[in-house]
């Protein structure tokens, strides 16, 4: 059983998904709050696994909410705004769904949040050592700052958030089985990159944090890279049916 409360300033929000976790056979509501301070205290006083949270909210948005509570607990956003989507997937929430919130679209989130507190991803390593171009050297390169990395024949060059070039005696095939699934993705015969550095898809080249340069979108990858991606746009068809003057 999935213990979860509701955090919204909105009573008919409230009651809405009140009455959709009732319907929900493997979650239970611990309680409700209509401001971050009250959301607080509540999780003080109750065992809670997921947070449905509205974002915009008076005194403290539900964003702001989310850096204090710093990944603790499974979230999945609720708000009336699409633009809020990416707010919510730097801070890594299970979903985010569009207001007014359908039964189907609401069980496929809670199915997300049960599988992640079901099979929490594996720690991994913040770091790897890698040969260098210089005979012998091993260098320490830390996993997070990594924007992407760039085959080059025998040598591989990890470009990093410090702008520093790295050149290691590596195949970038061997090295894509090391790096974590979950922040690396590979896109092109030559290129892997950093997920949560992702900026902007335009066509076939991406944009990355940190850096200027635009990664192709090899063919061979791009329908497997584009599923992954479109995943994580989430859309309520219902939503934009009512309102069709309503544009991604």
């Amino acid at each position: 059983m999935i213990n979860c409360i509701v955090v919204d300033d909105e009573a008919h929000a409230i009651e809405l998904l009140t009455l959709h976790i009732e319907q929900t056979p493997f979650l239970k509501l611990a309680g409700t709050a209509t401001n971050p301070v009250e959301a607080l205290q509540l999780l003080n006083q109750t065992e809670v696994d997921l947070i449905f949270l509205d974002i915009q909210m008076p005194g403290m948005s539900g964003i702001e909410l989310l850096q204090l509570l710093n990944e603790k607990y499974k979230v999945i956003l609720t708000t009336a705004f699409r633009e809020y989507a990416l707010d919510g997937y730097d801070h890594n929430v299970v979903d985010y769904l569009l207001k007014p919130i359908f039964f189907p679209r609401f069980l496929k989130a809670v199915q997300r949040a049960q599988e992640a507190i079901a099979s929490p991803k594996k720690e991994t390593d913040d770091f790897i050592l890698v040969k260098t171009e210089y005979k012998g050297k091993l260098l320490k390169i830390n996993v997070n700052d990594i924007i992407y990395i760039e085959g080059k024949g025998r040598y591989v060059c990890f470009h990093t958030r410090e702008k520093e070039q790295v050149m290691a005696q590596l195949n970038i095939g061997s090295l894509e089985e090391k790096l974590p699934g979950d922040r690396f993705l590979r896109i092109h015969k030559s290129f892997i990159i950093a997920v949560p550095f992702i900026i902007m898809i335009h066509g076939n080249m991406v944009h990355l944090e940190f850096t200027e340069d635009q990664i192709p979108i090899g063919q061979t990858y791009r329908d497997g890279f584009m599923g992954q991606m479109l995943d994580k746009v989430i859309t309520n068809k219902n939503k934009e049916d009512s309102d069709p003057g309503e544009s991604v």
